[in-house]
């Protein structure tokens, strides 16, 4: 149903907007929806549309690796974690990232949102992101049959009731959510009512977006925003199509640069693509700050190093980085309890048969989702030190955060099946895996990041040694007996870290002379009608997973 390169070379659009993913593709869709004006969406992966391997659930990670969904970048040595490169995939085709993620719906504390007003973003604060993610979400509660297994509660002022993306609880797999909420309970962690209102320091059933309407498949950006406006003779989309820089004019308008559209290749041949009104960069936190480099706006030393004329200088492109960083503790489990956990599907006949039980519209594994959260508040003092503009702020906030005992700093999650790199999964065998989180970039370039992980991996031990969780587990996989001291400890998270991917800050919104890149409309300082509109916006990292977010910055900026 996409667009031929004929309907796009040379053509003028209202707006331009470069990514069709997560934000790109949510603002076309409201563009579309509120305005009588023109949108090409330029993307450029493949369409992967009607795709198994994005559509079903429960294939946790089938896509990371894969060229056709995933840009498989890869990080540069990192000098605390042994000079690993580590794979940093990001969604490459229709929807972006929301079509190879692992579909967990989380909000942030409200403090965390809070905190961009704080750093000088009025508007930007609790009080809208609820609004915009309500608009976001439709929600359907758990079924009568599974509240007779496990009692899901949720506060509905929370959910939204008519957005695009459906979002719901998933055929969950009960006995290992009991498992890690009853011990997170006894290990200090209080049971939420519902953790999408701001307060998330606590233990929950986490929601996912699956459409309940649609035999339970992902619900994504591609679903949500691209096929309902398909046929629409104003919406035009392009996909494998590579932005390579934006146009702008030789004049300026009251000193600011004015973009005049895109130069794209395609199928080898570079074109452009011209805009009425704006154009919008939604490439992700990797893509968009090169875009901007790629078309002369950026720190000076950079743009001269690669050979791009400086029309703009903005010390603040590619800077600010931040990212949430995971290591995984894997646990067999008893054989003698009927598990259902993404494990059976490494059979190709149990696989095949779960595939037929959907297309019949029946319960099948690949209906599972990540449900068990637990999100923990810890204490740490640091000194700042001297920092550049901007970060001091940021490192304010950090601080204030890690003193505050009702607000979460690491999370605990307990995944159906196995997920660490250790060893290997045996043939036949169920697996649940606790993994941690914590937010840092450069990894653990501050030896305390390390320590802190450290301590987060003996909470999951605990919790696994606390009932019922240590009576549903045979014995403790990765990293097993090789790492029992704290130097142990630490060499296994250098070796088995690796990123969450959800990188954002690399074209931060904040004041100029704090090295902002973007205001609060997400206009880039220096331009008349040139946005940045996706994660890479975000000043400071959330405690949370970031999919509901980046939803959240497409339509706010919409």
């Amino acid at each position: 149903m996409v667009a031929q390169v004929s309907d796009v070379m040379d053509r003028v659009f209202d707006y331009v907007i470069v990514g069709g993913g997560t934000a790109g593709l949510t603002i076309a869709a409201r563009l579309l929806e509120t305005t009588d004006s023109t949108v090409l969406v330029l993307e450029a992966g493949a369409p992967n549309l009607d795709d198994p391997k994005i559509l079903l659930g429960g294939g946790f990670g089938s896509t990371f690796g894969d060229a056709k969904y995933d840009w498989g970048f890869l990080t540069t040595p990192q000098k605390h974690c042994n000079d690993r490169r580590m794979l940093w995939s990001r969604g490459k085709g229709l929807g972006g990232s929301s079509a190879m993620n692992f579909y967990a719906w989380m909000k942030p504390p409200a403090a965390d949102v809070d905190a961009w007003e704080e750093l000088g973003n009025p508007g930007w604060n609790w009080k809208a992101y609820m609004k915009y993610t309500l608009r976001a979400e439709e929600f359907t509660a758990a079924s009568e049959e599974q509240l007779k297994a496990y009692a899901y509660t949720h506060n509905i002022e929370c959910r939204g009731q008519s957005g695009p993306i459906k979002t719901t609880v998933p055929l969950a797999s009960l006995q290992i959510n009991q498992f890690f909420l009853e011990a997170a309970q006894k290990q200090g962690l209080p049971l939420l009512q519902d953790g999408y209102g701001g307060h998330t320091t606590g233990c929950w059933q986490g929601s996912a977006n699956l459409d309940r309407k649609s035999k339970w498949t992902r619900s994504y950006a591609a679903t949500a925003h691209y096929l309902p406006h398909k046929d629409n003779p104003k919406f035009t989309v392009l996909t494998e199509a590579v932005c390579a820089r934006v146009l702008f004019n030789d004049a300026m308008d009251d000193g600011n640069l004015v973009s005049t559209g895109v130069e794209f290749v395609h199928d080898g041949v570079t074109y452009k693509a011209h805009a009425r009104k704006e154009v919008v960069l939604a490439a992700g936190a990797l893509k968009s700050p090169q875009l901007l480099e790629l078309s002369g706006i950026g720190r000076r030393d950079i743009l001269e190093k690669i050979g791009v004329p400086v029309q703009l200088e903005l010390p603040g492109v590619g800077e600010n980085l931040q990212d949430h960083t995971y290591v995984g503790v894997s646990y067999e489990l008893d054989p003698r309890v009927s598990h259902k956990t993404v494990d059976l599907l490494r059979d190709p006949e149990f696989a095949k048969e779960q595939v037929n039980l959907q297309d019949l519209d029946k319960e099948n594994v690949y209906r599972l989702g990540i449900t068990a959260f637990g999100y923990v508040p810890i204490e740490e003092k640091k000194e700042s030190g001297t920092l550049p503009p901007g970060l001091a702020e940021q490192w304010d906030i950090q601080l204030r955060v890690l003193k505050d005992a009702t607000l979460p700093d690491v999370e605990v999650i307990g995944f159906p099946g196995w997920l660490t790199f250790l060893s290997q999964p045996e043939p036949g065998k169920c697996y649940v895996s606790d993994y941690t989180l914590r937010d840092t970039t450069p990894i653990f370039q501050g030896h305390r990041h390390l320590d802190i992980f450290v301590e987060n991996l003996k909470f999951a031990r605990r919790l696994a040694d606390t009932e019922p969780f240590k009576s549903g587990v045979i014995r403790e996989v990765d990293p097993g007996a090789a790492a029992r001291t704290d130097e142990e400890i630490k060499e296994y998270i250098r070796k088995c870290c690796n990123t969450c991917y959800h990188a954002c800050g690399s074209c931060s919104m904040l004041p100029r002379e704090k090295h902002g890149v973007v205001d609060t409309k997400l206009k880039v300082y220096g331009t008349k009608n040139l946005r940045v509109a996706d994660m890479s916006i975000v000043p400071l990292e959330v405690a949370a997973h970031t999919q509901a977010t980046a939803y959240c910055v497409g339509e706010l900026s919409a």
